[in-house]
């Protein structure tokens, strides 16, 4: 759609540019904190995450792939250029004076990818800005979207973290995207114990060696205490 379909990227960046300040505002939990302890006292090697807000990295965790990419740059599709999110967004709110404050948002509207639903006619007063280099208005944020495929050094930093571990670990996630379900495969793959943390069913629970049915946060606080790190 990015690429193809100009009123429906016209309407991502509208809502975008509405939801993104909520996101941009987010802070770490106390289990990004406790991974982050984890990697510190030599327990883990590394974090793969599927998730797209970067708060891992803003968490502190050194050794980090974020699997989709993050929203923390904006990619041309035709010149290749990659700019500051940040950056882009004060390009926008230049070129749509008195827009955010027309709408009322609340941060309990903001879906998962950053976006909010707006009614056409808040689309239809957004303007877009163009490319910094090229001046294309085929941007999209430097993620990967369903239909894309993870970049190839990602895959194989990924990979490496998981030939180098003893174990894997899966906390928070129902692995129903293959691009995280293969990591379980593999470590079956290679004979590796595979735990999984997760307050609901997933993709993976029939090929775990141990699998914990709770939510993530109260489960890290635990660990936490047991390891004597909290």
């Amino acid at each position: 759609e990015f690429r193809y379909d100009p009123a429906a990227s016209h309407r991502y960046w509208a809502r975008s540019f509405v939801g993104w300040r909520v996101m941009n505002q987010a802070q770490p939990n106390h289990t990004h904190h406790a991974l982050v302890e984890f990697e510190r006292a030599g327990l883990i090697n590394g974090v793969i995450t599927q998730n797209v807000d970067g708060l891992h990295k803003l968490a502190g965790t050194q050794s980090l792939v974020p699997l989709h990419g993050d929203m923390e740059s904006v990619l041309c599709l035709e010149c290749g250029q990659v700019e500051d999110r940040r950056a882009f967004d004060i390009r926008l709110d230049e070129l749509n004076p008195g827009y955010l404050d027309s709408l009322l948002v609340s941060a309990d509207m903001v879906n998962p990818d950053g976006d909010v639903t707006l009614d056409d006619a808040a689309v239809a007063r957004f303007h877009m800005v163009g490319c910094i280099r090229c001046g294309s208005k085929l941007l999209k944020p430097d993620v990967v979207y369903f239909g894309e495929s993870v970049p190839t050094a990602r895959k194989e930093h990924a990979h490496k973290l998981l030939d180098a571990a003893a174990s894997l670990i899966v906390a928070g996630s129902s692995l129903a995207v293959m691009s995280g379900m293969r990591f379980v495969l593999e470590a079956r793959k290679q004979d590796k114990p595979v735990a999984i943390i997760n307050g609901g069913p997933g993709r993976a629970d029939t090929r775990a060696t141990t699998l914990w049915r709770t939510q993530v946060a109260p489960a890290f606080d635990a660990l936490l205490d047991e390891l004597d790190l909290s």
